[in-house]
């Protein structure tokens, strides 16, 4: 099951691909996320690995997200797997007038029976809790 957003940006594909790309900044771009750490040390490329921690409902998520993707000023994908539920999130950026267009693609996979059966609610939850972050990465740009 997919979810697609886009939005765009008043400011350069590389500022806005440095901002979005920059998982520190996570804290400031989704409601949830209060922590993230570096787990792969250099530059973010391919391969790169990330802690994230969310609240959520009073409780705390550890998520290690890796970048499958990574190209610099166009595009990047991430992935995660927390208990049998694969999150794939595509990013793609591009110019457009003085500006950037994000584009967003989210994809979940499930596995096993008991997370097949849940997928319509964790679908559900997830395009809730990360639905709004490209508005959030707009506002978080273009107010600096």
């Amino acid at each position: 099951m997919a979810f697609i957003k886009e939005v765009y940006i008043d400011a350069s594909v590389e500022t806005v691909f440095k901002a979005a790309s920059d998982f520190n900044n996570s804290v400031f771009i989704m409601d949830n996320v209060v922590g993230i750490e570096m787990l792969t040390e250099g530059p973010v490329q391919k391969g790169t690995k990330v802690k994230e921690v969310r609240e959520v409902r009073g409780r705390t998520i550890e998520s290690i997200l890796v970048f499958t993707e990574y190209v610099a000023n166009q595009k990047y994908s991430v992935t995660s797997e927390n208990n049998g539920i694969f999150i794939e999130y595509h990013y793609s950026f591009h110019p457009q007038d003085s500006g950037t267009l994000v584009n967003f693609e989210g994809f979940i996979r499930t596995k096993g029976f008991k997370n097949t059966l849940l997928k319509p609610f964790v679908t559900a939850f997830i395009k809730k809790e990360d639905g709004d972050h490209l508005n959030k990465l707009k506002e978080f740009i273009e107010q600096k």
